[in-house]
């Protein structure tokens, strides 16, 4: 599983979001200036956000962005399937119903399905809020 650039990007544009937003709404333009990220290919990326439920938006002199629902409730899986779809390990395992012709006797087709499983796992059990607000114990998602 390879995620993109709009991948990453749109989980530091959420978190951003998340740790910049008690004040109120938060502008692309000031989460492009934190995160280095062009106007133009942020703008492309929150779309998708907000038709998904992970953020809201509000035109005018006092719009911009927040989250659609608690950064508690929003997982970084939500965030990445948001720009990037489902995440597929192997074509086989592709939600879109293409499988491989050799699936009922393909010897690693579990394999890749639980690959797939432990992706999603960690994708939906990691929430904003644990990116956004660093571990006390110091325990960040490392590896």
């Amino acid at each position: 599983m390879l995620v993109s650039t709009k991948g990453r990007y749109a989980l530091r544009a959420v978190v951003d979001i998340a740790e910049n937003s008690l004040a109120g709404r938060v502008s692309l333009r000031s989460v492009a200036q934190r995160q280095g990220i062009s106007d133009k290919y942020l703008e492309a990326i929150v779309k998708p956000l907000v038709l998904a439920g992970v953020l809201t938006s509000v035109r005018g002199k006092n719009g911009g962005y927040q989250l659609a629902k608690p950064a508690s409730e929003i997982t970084a899986g939500d965030v990445i399937r948001a720009v990037e779809g489902e995440v597929a390990s192997a074509p086989c395992c592709e939600a879109d119903g293409e499988f491989c012709d050799r699936l009922s006797s393909c010897r690693t087709a579990r394999f890749w399905s639980g690959l797939e499983q432990a992706v999603d796992h960690y994708l939906d059990s990691r929430t904003i809020a644990e990116l956004a607000i660093p571990d006390l114990a110091g325990n960040d998602y490392v590896i």
